[in-house]
């Protein structure tokens, strides 16, 4: 804020007038130019801005309001005040209306007068400057948020463009992936017939578990391509020997052929990575035949360190490796629960495939699905045959808790049936 005192022009060709407006303002503390003649005035008014111009109206070079007049034209902001003896009332009140002056004065004046008449006009420059530097800083931030919202459009342009592209790169990169899945497909029937088939139902299996709420959005896509590619690693083996593990008859097999085929999960993974070099596919391919309870291949992995896809894989793969009916490989499956399955893997996968028909009023569920308030259709038993809660009990948070904390120590590994 500027704290210099403000500028006051003062014009009256009578010296002694002159001279008495110039000490009275001074006394105040305004700044006073004092100048005897209109036209110097003009001059002076060239190179300098003043808060308040006061003009008599009787001077011999020109009349008071046409220096006031002029004085507008020079500083528009600037307050004119005009001091006269005679001059008649029409003539001030259609000055001060079109804003050629801004008060009039009457000679002989008040002092107090005069200085309030002063001090207001000041203040109304001051209110008037701030009006016009605000309207220009009005200005130039509205100019500045025009050019600002012009490259926000454009950026949003740009943006909706590169959106439309990458989408369009997108859906070419999908559709390549599935191209490259599908090849790898033909490949293993190539290799042989009846690997490519179980590969398109591990798929169709795969894909209805992901659909479900137990994976994270990363999970399924996992799961659904670790169908495709966990067995494109015994394209390495010999089909002879692959047969042989396929149909049972591995008592003539060397250890160096044994651990082959042990170890196809990791050729799987070192040839998957070649679609697609994701750490968390690679892994659940390189895990899909590992056992719950650590017993499993290449690594030994058991329970939660098996990642979740690859636990909820290996039950498709059991059911659709095992060549049996439906109904032998679903008792198969249940047979392994809790020891070669993880029981929750195996209870979301009879769950999504309806493999087994259930009563209208039967529901099957996961462990972790239990709520309060659910009934019961069959009761829960221990690994050994310990009934731990009776069929037709009312679950409470209570039962639940105890359910889940047994589960955590000794797997519950049977169906969980549910009335609804």
């Amino acid at each position: 804020m500027n704290l210099d005192p403000p500028s006051i022009l003062i014009v009256e060709d009578d010296p002694g007038v002159l001279a008495a407006l110039k000490g009275a303002l001074e006394r105040e503390q305004f700044h006073v130019v004092a100048c005897d003649n209109p036209l110097k005035a003009i001059d002076v008014m060239a190179d300098r801005d003043f808060a308040v111009i006061i003009s008599d109206q009787r001077m011999q070079e020109m009349a008071g309001l046409d220096f006031l007049v002029e004085s507008r034209r020079l500083h528009p902001d600037s307050s004119r005040i005009l001091l006269t003896a005679v001059v008649s009332l029409p003539t001030v009140i259609d000055a001060i209306n079109r804003g050629e002056i801004y008060r009039f004065v009457a000679k002989p004046w008040l002092r107090e007068e005069l200085i309030a008449t002063v001090r207001d006009a000041v203040h109304r420059h001051r209110l008037t400057r701030s009006n016009s530097e605000l309207q220009a800083e009005t200005a130039r931030l509205n100019a500045q948020l025009t050019d600002a919202n012009r490259a926000l459009e454009t950026k949003v342009l740009d943006l909706e463009n590169q959106r439309q592209q990458l989408d369009a790169a997108n859906q070419g990169l999908t559709a390549r992936y599935e191209n490259s899945l599908e090849l790898c497909r033909r490949i293993l029937t190539a290799y042989d017939p009846t690997l490519g088939s179980q590969a398109k139902a591990l798929v169709e299996f795969a894909s209805k578990m992901a659909e479900s709420e137990h994976f994270k959005e990363n999970e399924r896509r996992v799961l659904h391509s670790a169908a495709w590619l966990c067995d494109l690693g015994l394209i390495g083996v010999p089909r002879e020997l692959y047969r042989s593990f396929r149909t049972g008859r591995t008592d003539h097999l060397t250890d160096r052929e044994r651990s082959m085929m042990r170890h196809h999960p990791v050729y799987s993974q070192t040839l998957a990575a070649l679609v697609d070099n994701g750490t968390e596919l690679g892994e659940t391919i390189r895990a899909h035949h590992e056992s719950f309870d650590g017993n499993g291949y290449p690594d030994g992995l058991s329970g939660s360190a098996i990642p979740w896809p690859a636990r909820c894989l290996a039950v498709a793969v059991g059911f659709v490796e095992s060549g049996l009916p439906k109904a032998a490989a679903t008792e198969a499956i249940l047979a392994g629960s809790g020891r070669i399955y993880d029981p929750e893997a195996v209870r979301l996968f009879l769950k999504v495939t309806h493999l087994v028909s259930l009563p209208r009023q039967v529901n099957e569920i996961l462990l972790g699905e239990l709520e309060p308030g659910m009934m019961l259709a069959t009761g829960i038993y221990s690994p050994h045959g310990l009934l731990l809660v009776g069929e037709g009990q009312t679950l409470g948070p209570g039962i639940i808790a105890k359910i889940r904390n047994h589960n955590e120590v000794t797997p519950i590994n049977q169906r969980l049936l549910v009335y609804t």
